[in-house]
C-alpha cells in the first residue's frame, strides 16, 4: 500500500473518531438537559403541592386573620388609656376593623390563596426562605434559614451516626448470610425482617420504658445533660449518652430487612452461570465476591447509600420529638403544630433539591461504576 494510501486512511481513522466523540457529547449534552429539566419540572411539582398542604388549601390564611383579630381586640380592649376610654363601643370596633385590615395587607392576607401560593413557590424555588409566622431561633431570629441552620447540627449527629451504623452494618451482616444461606442464622434473620414494619420512635418507647424508666441507666431524652457540662470531654460524652437510645431505635427498626434485603441481592448475584464458570476456573471465594458478586450490586448498594445521606437532612419528627431532640424533625414537628408555612415550605424545598440533584448524579455513578450503562442510550445497554 502506498504512503498515500496509508496517510487517508489515517485521516478516515481519525475523522470516525472525531465524529463518535462528537455523538457521544451530543447524546450526554441532550440527556442532560432532558434530565435537568424534567427534574426541575418534578421539584416545581412537588414543592407546590408541599405549599397547598402546608396551607391547607388557604385555610391558615383564616386561622392566621383569626389570630390577628384576636390579638388587636385582646390589645385594644386592654388598652386604659384616657383617649381609648373614652371611644364608644362602635368606635372601638371601627378602630379594630381599621388595624386588622392595615395588618393583613402588611402580611398581604388581603390577596387570594392562589395568588400567594405562586408567590410562596417562587420564593421557594429561590431559596428565598423568609421569615417565620411564629417560631424563632435560639439567637431570637425568625429567619428560617437561620430556624433550619440551628436545628441541623443535632439531626447531622443523629442520624448520620444512625444510618450509616445501619447501612454498613446490614452490608456486612448480609454478605456474611449470602454466605451461611439455608443456616439457622439466615432463617432467624428472615423471619424477623417484619419486625422493621414498625417505626423506630415505637421500639424507641419500649427503650426509653426498659432502660431509663426501669434500669435507670440511660438519660429520657434530649440531647445532653442538663446544665451541661462545662468540660468538652464531659460534655462529649454526655451527648454520646443520650445518642445511646435513639441511635439504637433507628438500628433496631430496620437492620432485618436491610439485612435481608443485601443478603437476598447478594444470593441472586452468586447463582449467576458466570459465577459458577469462576469457581470452575479455581477462584478463590473472596476473588468471585470481590469480582462478580459486589460489583454488580454495586449500583444498589450506591443508590441505598446516597438515598440515606440525604435523608438525613429530614431527620423524623416523631423519633426526635419521642426523645426531646433538638433536630430538625422536632423543628418540622412543631412548624406543623403552629401552622408555620414558612418553615414547613424550607424544610421540604431543600430536600426536594438533595433529592433531585442525588438522582442526577446517581446516573452518571452508574455509566462509571457499571459499563453496561451508557448516558442518554435510552435503556440500551453496550
Amino acid at each position: 500500500m502506498s504512503d498515500t494510501a496509508l496517510v487517508g486512511a489515517s485521516e478516515g481513522v481519525g475523522l470516525e473518531k472525531t465524529r463518535s466523540l462528537f455523538e457521544t457529547l451530543s447524546r450526554v449534552a441532550k440527556y442532560t438537559l432532558v434530565r435537568l429539566v424534567f427534574l426541575f419540572l418534578t421539584v416545581v411539582v412537588g414543592v407546590y403541592l408541599v405549599v397547598i398542604v402546608a396551607n391547607m388549601g388557604g385555610y391558615v390564611d383564616e386561622i392566621r386573620r383569626g389570630n390577628i383579630h384576636q390579638m388587636i381586640s385582646l390589645e385594644i380592649s386592654q388598652d386604659e388609656s384616657p383617649e381609648m376610654r373614652a371611644l364608644s363601643t362602635e368606635a372601638k370596633q371601627a378602630l379594630i376593623r381599621e388595624r386588622v385590615a392595615i395588618e393583613v395587607k402588611r402580611q398581604g392576607l388581603d390577596r387570594p390563596f392562589i395568588v400567594r401560593s405562586f408567590d410562596f413557590l417562587r420564593q421557594a424555588l429561590t431559596l428565598n426562605l423568609g421569615f417565620a409566622s411564629d417560631m424563632v431561633s435560639d439567637t431570637g431570629s425568625k429567619q428560617v434559614k437561620l430556624i433550619l441552620l440551628e436545628r441541623l447540627p443535632p439531626t447531622l449527629l443523629l442520624w448520620g451516626a444512625a444510618n450509616v451504623t445501619l447501612f454498613f452494618a446490614s452490608l456486612f451482616f448480609g454478605l456474611f448470610l449470602s454466605r451461611k444461606y439455608g443456616s439457622w442464622l439466615d432463617r432467624f434473620v428472615v423471619a424477623m425482617a417484619p419486625t422493621s414494619s414498625a417505626p423506630a420512635w415505637f421500639y424507641g418507647l419500649f427503650l426509653i420504658l426498659v432502660f431509663a424508666a426501669l434500669l435507670q441507666i440511660l438519660p429520657f431524652g434530649g440531647m445532653v445533660a442538663a446544665p451541661p457540662p462545662e468540660s468538652k470531654i464531659l460534655y462529649a460524652l454526655s451527648v454520646l449518652k443520650h445518642l445511646i437510645l435513639p441511635t439504637s431505635a433507628i438500628v433496631i427498626s430496620s437492620v432485618f430487612l436491610q439485612t435481608f434485603n443485601f443478603r437476598t441481592f447478594f444470593l441472586i448475584y452468586s447463582s449467576e452461570d458466570y459465577v459458577e464458570m469462576a469457581k470452575a476456573k479455581g477462584l478463590s471465594d473472596r476473588e468471585i465476591e470481590r469480582r462478580y458478586v459486589l460489583r454488580p450490586v454495586l449500583p444498589t448498594i450506591i443508590t441505598q447509600f446516597a438515598l440515606l445521606l440525604i435523608a438525613v437532612w429530614m431527620g423524623a419528627t416523631i423519633l426526635e420529638t419521642v426523645f426531646n431532640w433538638p433536630g430538625l424533625g422536632r423543628t418540622l414537628f412543631r412548624a406543623i403544630g403552629l401552622f408555620d408555612t414558612s418553615v414547613i415550605v424550607g424544610s421540604q424545598v431543600i430536600f426536594a433539591y438533595l433529592l433531585a440533584g442525588t438522582v442526577f448524579l446517581l446516573d452518571i455513578i452508574y455509566a462509571l461504576v457499571d459499563p453496561r450503562v451508557r448516558i442518554g442510550a435510552e435503556g440500551r445497554t453496550r
